[in-house]
């Protein structure tokens, strides 16, 4: 299989399942860690690595890999592979092109790169893609009973960093206290998206793509990020996914479902430590961005100024140009600027056009 983002969290667990399940790496790419890909490509020996930045060419140690560079020189690569998998955990709007090069050349899509769907769910064959996400994951679990009829669809929500610090203080938040995350660590932009709530907008729009627009799709606070996902059916009954918060459960079944099925990836739950488990709604008080909801799920292609204004005010956030409500108050203009217009985007090109427009527009915003 061919693993792009390799040295993130998602590109780490997936070369643990490939090497648990005995599955031959093709294909290897990351950003900046060169470091870490030279010891992946030791272990795991790839025909082929793609990097960023051409800078970094002196200090990549390919032993005798084909090499790659640029978002260009990774569908070169996707082209030239022969895996029939791809798993896509490139962070960003960056990973829009490599998913779409991935369904081009008639491969299966493990997708962990949420902006993908956010962007151009409209665009993508989802009978082609796996999501890497609990929540998803979740999700077609519980679908698969084809005797009851669903009703609706609800995700959970950890809450991210700022769910109990008091009101009047999370807009002077910094990035350093945004990625203080109570349950995990991962990325950086995850960790804040998780703060936002905008991790979670993101994921009830690949819920809409993922599994259909006629369903209620909704999401709910639960904080030890055991339950993963709810559905409730026609006739009121709901069953509820619960497993260990652990990414290389989604990332074994889309790997190989049949092995995954098979052996377990994550460790056991402690039945008698769930009495702890509390639902919680998502106050839009605390959570301003939730109420944009509603507004995405009506217009689904909003999701592209979603991502690009956020992309945009994180990278002002991460380098202090502006507080935690100077991020929130950037994506909230940004969507309610384009609420009302009809978009088309027909093709990677118009959304990609979009998303430039988006980050012209909202690069430049004011300290908060």
């Amino acid at each position: 299989m061919v693993v792009l983002g390799s040295t993130g969290s998602i590109g780490k667990n997936a070369l643990k399942i490939a090497k648990k399940f005995k599955v031959k790496i093709e294909a290897l790419s990351c950003g900046k860690n060169i470091a870490l890909i030279n010891e992946q490509i030791k272990v795991f020996k790839p025909k082929k690595v793609a990097i960023l930045d051409p800078n970094d060419l002196n200090a990549l140690e390919p032993l005798g890999a084909k090499v790659f560079v640029g978002l260009e020189g990774i569908d070169t690569m996707i082209e030239e592979c022969v895996s029939n998998l791809v798993i896509n955990a490139i962070v960003g709007v960056a990973g829009l092109r490599a998913s779409f090069k991935s369904l081009q050349t008639n491969k299966k899509l493990a997708l962990a790169n949420k902006e993908s769907l956010v962007s151009a769910g409209h665009l993508l064959d989802i009978s082609q893609i796996t999501p890497i996400d609990s929540e998803h994951f979740g999700l077609w679990a519980l679908l698969q009973n084809k005797a009851l009829k669903p009703k609706s669809l609800i995700i959970s929500a950890s809450g991210g960093a700022f769910r109990d610090t008091p009101l009047e203080l999370i807009p002077i938040q910094n990035a350093q206290n945004a990625l203080k995350h109570p349950n995990w660590s991962m990325g950086s932009k995850i960790t804040i998206d998780s703060a936002s709530m905008v991790n979670k907008l993101f994921e009830i729009l690949e819920t809409y793509w993922l599994f259909g627009a006629s369903l209620k799709i909704d999401a709910l606070i639960e904080r030890s990020s055991i339950v993963h996902a709810l559905v409730e059916f026609e006739d009121n009954s709901i069953i509820v996914h619960l497993a260990s918060a652990d990414m290389q459960l989604p990332i074994s079944y889309a790997i190989n479902p049949k092995l995954a099925s098979l052996s377990a990836s994550i460790k056991p739950l402690d039945l008698y430590a769930l009495s702890a488990i509390k639902f919680e709604p998502i106050s839009m008080e605390r959570y301003t961005l939730w109420r944009y909801k509603d507004l995405l799920l009506e217009n689904p292609k909003l999701g592209v100024v979603l991502n690009a204004s956020n992309e945009v005010a994180i990278e002002k956030f991460l380098n202090k140009e502006i507080a935690f409500g100077g991020l929130i108050k950037t994506i909230s203009q940004a969507l309610e600027s384009y609420a009302k217009t009809p978009f088309k985007l027909s093709n990677l090109d118009e959304v990609l056009a979009l998303d430039k427009e988006v980050r012209e527009r909202f690069g430049n915003v004011a300290r908060v």
